[in-house]
């Protein structure tokens, strides 16, 4: 039986699976008051860059903590679908997990605008921090640049840092994303960021996944993914129509 280890990323109490492949873990745990989960502060971690790096700091702590066949991520309100149409269970991934050893979310699609302007118009991801991506990515793993400019011209993209995948590939793409990101993080001045904006190492590493496997070119299968919430897609479409015609810094 393949040892799947699936964790939560929360910051906040939440019910939570209670099947055995899910491990809730408490992201940004460093200095806050326990809510039940583990917390992403033990061992090698980075626990205190949570503020800029969220959910990315439960993906580093796994790499170098947790030991299972099999390693992915969710999110408390955000989960894969499974046949059933509910939580994906064991099962599911298992059956997926027999021809392939990676699965992401299925793609979202953006019929008018590539990857890179859709998220320009969003409330937090800078033209300048995509361009601090590119030049570390240039300068860290240039062979990866065609990667990222073939990913940001698309229409389409897996998003929300979610996936399961084998442990040799998740340790593979762990020790090529994480010095970029910290690269990035080192190299973005903060300063003048609204809240929002000093997240933004994480938004940035939402595309890595994708600039992986273009590169590397590794079969995956796609799962639906179930939303736990509904988004306020109202508030979303009309902070993006702002943005776009007010433009960015």
């Amino acid at each position: 039986m393949k040892d799947i280890k699936i964790l939560v990323a929360a910051h906040k109490p939440y019910p939570m699976p209670r099947e055995e492949i899910y491990l809730p873990i408490h992201v940004g745990r460093e200095g806050k008051e326990p809510i039940g989960f583990r917390g992403d502060n033990t061992g090698d971690n980075i626990s205190i860059d949570n503020p800029r790096f969220c959910e990315l700091t439960a993906v580093y702590w796994a790499w170098k903590n947790l030991d299972a066949d099999y390693i992915g991520l969710v999110h408390y309100r955000r989960y894969f679908r499974g046949e059933t149409k509910g939580m994906a269970h064991r099962e599911d991934f298992t059956k997926l997990l027999a021809h392939c050893d990676l699965i992401l979310p299925k793609k979202r699609h953006y019929c008018i605008e590539t990857i890179r302007s859709h998220h320009l118009h969003l409330p937090y991801v800078c033209e300048k921090d995509l361009r601090v991506l590119e030049s570390v990515i240039g300068a860290k793993s240039p062979e990866y640049l065609p990667a990222f400019h073939t990913v940001m011209n698309r229409r389409s993209a897996h998003m929300f840092n979610m996936f399961v995948m084998k442990r040799e590939l998740f340790c593979q793409y762990c020790s090529w994303m994480f010095p970029i990101l910290q690269e990035a993080d080192r190299r973005i001045d903060t300063s003048e960021y609204t809240p929002m904006e000093r997240r933004a190492v994480a938004y940035l590493g939402e595309f890595m996944l994708d600039i992986w496997n273009e590169k590397r070119r590794i079969p995956y299968e796609e799962m639906p993914v179930l939303f736990l919430e509904k988004d306020n897609l109202l508030k979303k479409g009309a902070t993006m129509l702002i943005r776009k015609f007010r433009g960015r810094r």
